[in-house]
């Protein structure tokens, strides 16, 4: 007779041996839905704005109201606030730097600052040029921060904390959000002048690229999985898309009325997905798929709930910010798996099934061991 504590021992055995097993079958994933869940910010009436992935597998946000850099642990959901900043400087932009640093924009205090993810020390580096309100940040090839002012100039800073800037051709454009490109230049969207914007780093050129719909209002920008830079258009409730080498411009509808899409970002499943900010009976999050140009939209968020800045996560889950409700919201994708053995000496089952993103799947393999010839 074997025990219960024997079973469990041998089951515990053979589910290692499945797993090991497992890791060797051909395995492909597609996206099938999502599964949406919110995590409070400690500090009420905080407004969080961008989320980026930090060095630490952490996520780390932007407090626009709250005059803070928060951090959220993906896999405790524990919430820590960090100070430290210039009073009302109102942080919007953040992104991981070279340095393995935050940085982050200042809209108000008109400055760049940085966080130290280990001694959670925040330095601030003022702009020179008063009330230009820098906006978006992003790392750039040659090991230095670039940053969009909304008064119209594209900004460098290195991690020593020099900063250089460089107007764009339209005097006073807006410029909002900004990217690397996979041509080695930034890439930035300009709202009030309604066009794509490109830096050459080591050049430092400026050429402008108009898009079709007048007054779309650009606000953010990405690089998407096809090579081509992604935008929001958020006046018009579009999806744009401008590829680096032909600079031709698209856009794609599908989107609610008025949805007003904010943030975007690429996902995990090879789509882009974003944010959709109007505060009034929208809070939504939308996902375009770069081939099809399918647009889905996913709701269940707290109401009125503005959702804000999105970006992938270390676990296979997008996570974004919502801005009037103070909250982390997290996005997950569940996959379709589907399992063969190789060489045909077995059989799986099922062959298929659904997990989410940071889940697991427990799949049965009947392995048919080859017969040994005859010497």
């Amino acid at each position: 007779m074997i025990s219960i504590g024997s079973r469990l021992k041998i089951t515990a055995v053979f589910l290692a041996l499945l797993l090991v097993a497992a890791a060797l079958l051909p395995l492909t994933a597609n996206a099938a839905g999502v599964t949406i869940t919110e995590y409070p910010v400690l500090t009420a009436g905080s407004g969080p704005s961008v989320i980026t992935l930090g060095p630490d597998g952490a996520l780390w946000f932007t407090e626009w109201l709250g005059n803070k850099i928060g951090r959220i642990d993906p896999s405790t959901h524990i919430v820590t606030e960090y100070g430290g900043l210039t009073a009302n400087s109102q942080p919007n932009g953040i992104t991981l730097g070279p340095d393995g640093a935050l940085w982050f924009t200042e809209y108000n205090g008109n400055q760049i600052g940085r966080i130290d993810p280990t001694t959670h020390a925040v330095i601030e580096y003022t702009v020179p040029t008063a009330n230009n309100m820098p906006w978006g940040i992003t790392s750039g090839p040659d090991g230095a921060l670039w940053f969009t002012e909304a008064g119209g100039h594209i900004g460098r800073i290195t991690t020593a904390g020099a900063v250089t800037k460089y107007p764009t051709p339209t005097p006073s454009s807006g410029c909002s959000g900004i990217t690397s490109g996979p041509d080695g230049a930034l890439w930035f969207t300009e709202r009030v002048s309604n066009q794509i914007g490109r830096i050459n780093p080591t050049t430092h050129i400026v050429t402008e690229y108009p898009v079709l719909t007048a007054n779309s209002w650009l606000q953010e920008i990405t690089l998407g999985p096809d090579g081509a830079l992604w935008f929001t258009e958020s006046d018009v409730d579009q999806i744009g898309r401008i590829d680096p080498t032909t600079h031709i411009v698209t856009e794609y509808g599908g989107l609610t009325a008025n949805s007003e899409p904010w943030e975007i970002t690429s996902g995990p499943d090879g789509a882009l997905w974003f944010t959709e900010s109007n505060l009034v009976d929208f809070d939504r999050i939308g996902r375009i798929d770069p081939t099809t140009h399918i647009v889905t939209e996913y709701g269940g968020l707290t109401a009125n709930s503005q959702p804000d800045g999105i970006t992938s996560g270390p676990d296979g889950a997008l996570w974004f910010t919502e801005y009037n409700v103070d909250k982390i919201g997290r996005v997950s994708i569940p996959f379709t798996i589907n399992a063969s053995v190789s060489g045909g000496h077995g059989t799986v089952s099922p062959a298929t099934q659904t997990v989410n993103s940071a889940g697991t799947a427990t799949i049965n393999i009947n392995r048919i061991p080859a017969t040994t010839p005859p010497r």
